[in-house]
């Protein structure tokens, strides 16, 4: 049996929480998000993110590190990170969750070419860390939001 080099895992690691995977949430973005209708999505509970500020939220992460995978500078900033633009229609709606279905297939499409070597070089800056360390906490981060965004709706569907 052929040992599935880092890179693969790694892609496949972060396609189980955005696109189809169950393995470890029993759930996923595509299919949480799939069912959420515009006004779901801008549903407020108390204090907490809508979904549609949570999905915004992962897609801003996405193409900022995407940017630079495809050798392009990190401009993202974490302040901006929740600045999420009015969703007043079905078709915003839908409209995001596109850019955040193409913006992590790309993603995890570029994972999979990465080197070995890659893997253990400086992410961009050395406060960084390393590309491994980068996204190992873009998935971790992933599927903190899920269960936020997994319990939101919960609530919303309790109302």
């Amino acid at each position: 049996m052929k040992k599935m080099n880092r890179s693969k895992q790694i892609a496949n690691r972060f396609r189980e929480v955005m696109l189809d995977g169950i393995w470890i949430a029993n759930t996923n973005y595509k299919d949480q998000l799939s069912s959420v209708d515009w006004k779901q999505a801008n549903s407020k509970i108390e204090s907490l993110n809508t979904i549609a500020v949570l999905a915004f939220h992962i897609n801003y992460y996405i193409e900022g590190v995407l940017n630079v995978l495809k050798g392009g500078p990190l401009e993202i900033k974490d302040t901006y990170s929740f600045d999420a633009p009015a969703i007043t229609s079905e078709d915003d709606w839908k409209a995001l969750l596109n850019t955040l279905w193409n913006n992590s297939e790309s993603f995890a499409n570029l994972l999979d070419n990465m080197s070995d070597e890659q893997w253990d070089e400086v992410f961009v800056d050395k406060k960084y860390g390393t590309y491994q360390r980068n996204i190992d906490a873009m998935i971790e981060h992933s599927y903190y939001h899920l269960g936020q965004i997994t319990l939101i709706k919960k609530m919303i569907s309790n109302e």
